[in-house]
């Protein structure tokens, strides 16, 4: 422990989560080894701290590092990027160019958003991988090198594979040693933690006064999603000390200066398409209220069925007019007798109420009542499974089919899209 405490004060690492001490320690101990590395996290959580971390306690610490987004580089001109091209090997190659992994020989090479990586490109690094060869574009000349390579990704490449978008050979030689970086909201005990940091560095970094959370301020970070982690928190707190007025910030100030905080908070329960804290400034807010009247329609016949249980259980009596207030209206009469009027209720069984007059009502839920009940809720899970896809086609079609900022903007991960686009054959 001792160990990691000096680790994280050396490269700036702050936090006490388990989860980042799981996965710093892991980095620490694949560090001496030339071992190839896959760190798995979401956007934002800091995949590229962890790489310099290995290179910088590895025994290539003396040569060079290089990042590179894969995402960033088209895919016409990946391969020469990497690999370097001879002269007259495509349009306006006027001279010969050494590629990173020529010229990072004997050091190492980070490869960030290795999932999309073009399947060619994909050939020539497993090869490197395996033996160290490469060769220039448009050279049949095998070149050789020295690269420990850390790859990284904030997708599912299990499912990129079973999408034929990524190889799978390549997938288990750059997996040998998987490192995944918790999100921010898996680590809430160090977003304060951050927060102090960031305002500190920032206020010393313009010469100002740093800012402090009053304890809603401070609840209300805590309550919000982070879907863009540790990156969207930095920039949180350069805004607010920027713009805020006072340095003492409660939450109607920090609500004022970044109302996108606000969503953190809704109301919406956990499901596989949660919408909360997704900052989305344009996305119609009718889905989230359809969503909302459709979870609450389902927590209120839930509701009623429990107290038509209790009272059941109990041989309690409810007062004169709650029956109708439950749901048991004239149309579901079904008759009277000496004791009363019989009246038929789908969200209970046979259960004795009061009428009125203090005559006892008897409630009866017969088995087509209870199918009808069960019809309802699987009525009701199809609105929201037609919603939730009618969300996804939305987002897909506004970001042209780029679903790493479709999902950026449902607030979900790239996983669970995929999921959910194979599971309403939206492909």
């Amino acid at each position: 422990m001792n160990e990691l405490q000096t680790i994280k004060r050396r490269f700036g690492i702050v936090g006490h989560s388990p989860l980042l001490d799981r996965a710093l320690s892991r980095a620490v101990r694949v560090a001496p080894t030339d071992l190839t590395v896959l760190i798995i996290g979401e956007s934002g959580v800091g995949k590229e701290a962890f790489s310099k971390i290995i290179h910088a306690l590895s025994p290539r610490k003396h040569n060079p590092f290089i990042a590179v987004n894969c995402g960033a580089i088209p895919e016409g001109t990946i391969n020469s990027e990497l690999f370097g091209h001879e002269k007259g090997a495509f349009t306006g190659a006027t001279h010969e160019r050494k590629g990173y992994f020529e010229t990072v020989d004997g050091g190492t090479i980070f490869l960030d958003e290795i999932g999309e990586m073009p399947l060619d490109t994909q050939t020539y690094l497993l090869r490197v991988l395996e033996s160290g060869e490469f060769m220039r574009v448009g050279s049949s000349k095998v070149l050789k090198t020295n690269v420990r390579v850390i790859a990284a990704t904030n997708v599912d490449l299990e499912e990129r594979v079973a999408e034929g978008k990524f190889r799978e050979d390549l997938y288990y030689r750059l997996s040998t040693v998987p490192i995944e970086v918790p999100p921010l909201r898996e680590r809430k005990e160090d977003i304060l933690l951050l927060f102090r940091k960031f305002a500190l560095d920032f206020a010393n970094k313009y010469h100002m006064e740093p800012i402090r959370l009053t304890e809603d301020a401070a609840n209300l970070l805590l309550s919000y999603h982070w879907p863009g982690n540790v990156r969207e928190l930095k920039n949180v707190v350069g805004q607010l000390s920027v713009l805020a007025e006072e340095r003492d910030i409660n939450a109607e100030q920090v609500l004022s200066i970044m109302p996108k905080l606000r969503q953190g908070r809704l109301p919406v329960s956990a499901s596989p398409l949660s919408l909360s804290g997704t900052g989305r400034d344009d996305f119609s807010e009718r889905e989230i209220l359809y969503k909302l009247l459709f979870e609450m329609k389902h927590d209120l016949n839930e509701l009623k069925r429990m107290l038509l249980e209790m009272v059941q259980l109990n041989k309690l009596q409810l007062p004169p007019g709650l029956a109708a207030e439950l749901g048991i209206s004239g149309e579901q009469m079904m008759g009277a007798d000496a004791h009363g009027i019989s009246v038929r209720d789908p969200h209970a069984a046979d259960i004795p109420v009061v009428s009125a007059s203090g005559s006892p009502i008897i409630v009866h839920a017969p088995e087509e009542a209870r199918e009808a009940e069960v019809r309802e809720m699987e009525e009701q899970t199809l609105s929201l499974e037609n919603m939730e896809r009618e969300l996804i086609q939305k987002a897909l079609k506004k970001h042209r089919g780029r679903r790493r900022d479709a999902a950026r903007e449902l607030g979900i991960s790239e996983r669970t899209l995929y999921r959910k686009i194979k599971q309403y054959e939206l492909e």
